[in-house]
């Protein structure tokens, strides 16, 4: 049975991952581009990659979410306006943020495009919440050092205004923690 309130988020590094996650049972996989990710150094995923893996995902009935959680100078607007507009083309489900102008430039360009703040943008309290909200975000990603009371709390706080709410600490040990036959519960 699936329950429509949670949403499992993966991430996925290489192509590997990808398929790895969407056999496993995962709603979502984040991932990072080759451009303005934090993990920039890691394998990710190119221009000549990311069309087919977002077409892959969708195919699954699984949601892509790219990160584009760094932050940018004014030298960069260009190349990030191009970037953004690529995405969007691609059919990405979200963009994860944490810059403010990449925020305003996104909302500029491709204002359908969902955002979702990154756990870089810190988000630890309700007054956090309620301003991410109002800055366009529909999903949050909480800085690592929120408690479970707190998580509880900005949901209660912000009823309605985000369908999930993102721990990426959390994720980490419910993974390690589930057995195997869990991990496979899309059926």
């Amino acid at each position: 049975m699936k329950r429509e309130d949670l949403e499992l988020l993966a991430p996925a590094g290489t192509y590997e991952a990808l398929e790895a996650a969407v056999n496993a049972g995962a709603d979502a996989v984040y991932l990072g581009g080759t451009a303005f990710g934090a993990r920039q150094y890691a394998e990710n995923f190119g221009p000549e990659v990311l069309p087919g893996a977002v077409s892959y995902a969708h195919m699954h009935k699984v949601k892509i979410y790219v990160t584009v959680n760094t932050l940018v100078d004014d030298g960069e607007m260009t190349q990030l306006g191009e970037y953004l507009v690529f995405l969007h083309n691609c059919g990405v489900d979200g963009i994860i943020v944490q810059d403010m102008g990449v925020i305003r430039l996104a909302r500029k360009l491709v204002p359908d495009l969902p955002l979702h703040c990154s756990t870089q943008m810190s988000v630890t309290n309700s007054e956090g919440a309620n301003f991410a909200h109002k800055s366009g975000m529909t999903k949050i990603v909480v800085a690592r050092e929120t408690s479970l009371v707190d998580m509880k709390t900005i949901c209660q706080k912000n009823q309605g205004r985000y369908r999930s709410l993102y721990s990426r600490s959390i994720m980490r040990v419910l993974f390690r923690s589930m057995p195997d036959e869990q991990l496979n519960w899309r059926s």
